[in-house]
């Protein structure tokens, strides 16, 4: 009896050792990202990610890619709009291209139950569920748009979604059965439209704000200042699950809900530190860039432009207007996104102050639900694009889709990070 009891403290002690580790290195204030020579060596980019010169509309689609690590550790990368997604060894070897099927080129968003893939929504509100090789399970279907969906431990689905109601923009969050394809809404939020469904003008044009009818009919609809309360251009609920529960986690409030698993409301807090703002002169320097724009459309002489010409002036008139009026710093959201760490621990990134600098400042959510750290990520050979669709934690790894900064050929890559303290 007594050999059992020292061997089950002994794994409980590694397991308290392994799940300190990435704290204590997130209190050396500087995480740097190094990448893990040993993973995907010998991957022929070009052809591995030769979707990333993909355009659509003449825009480029390349970086519009996610990926999903599976239990063992092997990795599917999704394409956005191609019929295939692309498979990678636990070693980061490539295995193979394949689809899902009945999923079309929907992405796959993560593993439910251990064993069974789910995708995202086609425009009919089709998720697709399949074995590990693409073998077809089962569908649900969701009556709205999602922004997220992430698997709950007890076999159901947490969904960001949105919908258009004739005079609202409705934001929530549900909880979704994956046996009953039932649901719950357990948070949500309303935003007023500025035209309703059937084209009636509710409100006064909002500053930052620009609309245009055209002839023989359709709209044109634009916004140029981001984080203003007037356009609505906030950031969207952020999902995760902390200790068998379910954080909702609000950026443009900075307000944290959680919940049990079955939908039930257990606390509510707010994030402790102060919102960043952009200053008057940084926002008359955003706006004067999409005047400048907008004039520059305006001479293109694009045929739909010039049979709109009035119209786009008006545009071009109320820009100007709205320029002029700019007196009062925006309030950032608090933060722009969060990811999960393979110890269960909760990362809050803000929005980078300062663009292309690559450091991101973090703030580290335990499972406790204190934030316990904080601390800055910084990569010296990628340039970081943070998302929970493109960084993954596995085993105290990142696994990333990144893109190499000094790269011959295609730059995108599949690797894996080292987390290292400073």
């Amino acid at each position: 009896m007594k050999k059992y009891v020292i061997i089950l403290a002994l794994a409980l002690f590694q397991l308290s050792s392994l799940a300190q580790d990435l704290i204590s290195k997130y209190k050396t204030g500087t995480i740097k990202l190094v990448q893990d020579t040993e993973f995907a060596q010998g991957n022929d980019w070009n052809t591995v990610f030769r979707s990333y010169y993909d355009t659509l509309y003449n825009r480029p689609m390349g970086m519009r890619k996610s990926l999903v690590v599976l239990p063992d550790g092997s990795v599917i990368v999704n394409h956005a709009y191609r019929n295939y997604r692309t498979k990678f060894s636990p070693s980061g070897a490539y295995e193979k291209e394949f689809e899902l099927e009945k999923a079309g080129h929907k992405a796959v968003m993560g593993v439910i139950n251990g064993n069974t893939l789910f995708t995202g929504l086609n425009n009919m509100g089709k998720m697709t569920c399949t074995d590990f090789d693409g073998k077809y399970k089962k569908t649900l279907t969701l009556d709205y748009m999602t922004k997220d969906i992430i698997a709950l431990n007890n076999g159901s689905f947490a969904v960001v979604g949105w919908v258009l109601w004739a005079e609202k923009i409705r934001s929530f969050v549900a909880i979704v059965d994956y046996d009953t394809n039932e649901e719950k809404v357990i948070w949500e939020d309303f935003i007023d439209r500025n035209i309703s469904s059937s084209g009636k003008h509710l409100n006064k044009r909002q500053p930052f704000n620009y609309q245009a009818t055209l002839k023989g009919g359709g709209i044109v609809s634009y916004t140029t200042m981001p984080y203003s309360k007037s356009t609505g251009k906030g950031l969207p609920p952020q999902i995760a699950t902390v200790n068998n529960e379910l954080l909702v986690a609000i950026p443009n409030t900075g307000e944290l809900f959680v919940y049990d698993l079955n939908g039930n409301l257990k606390s509510k807090t707010k994030v402790n530190w102060g919102n960043n703002t952009i200053s008057v002169e940084e926002q008359k320097a955003i706006q004067q860039k999409a005047i400048q724009r907008y004039q520059a459309y305006l001479e293109s002489g694009e045929e739909m432009v010039q049979k709109n010409r009035d119209a786009f002036k008006q545009i071009i008139v109320e820009m100007q207007d709205d320029l002029q009026k700019i007196n009062t710093p925006i309030e950032k959201p608090s933060f722009s996104n969060i990811i999960k760490d393979s110890d269960g621990n909760i990362l809050f990134f803000e929005i980078p102050a300062e663009k292309d600098a690559n450091v991101f400042h973090v703030w580290v959510y335990n499972q406790g639900g204190k934030f316990v750290a904080k601390c800055q990520f910084v990569c010296d050979e990628y340039e970081l694009n943070i998302s929970a669709s493109k960084m993954v934690f596995h085993n105290g790894y990142i696994y990333s889709l990144q893109r190499l900064k000094e790269a011959k050929g295609n730059p995108l890559r599949l690797v894996r990070f080292k987390v290292e303290g400073a």
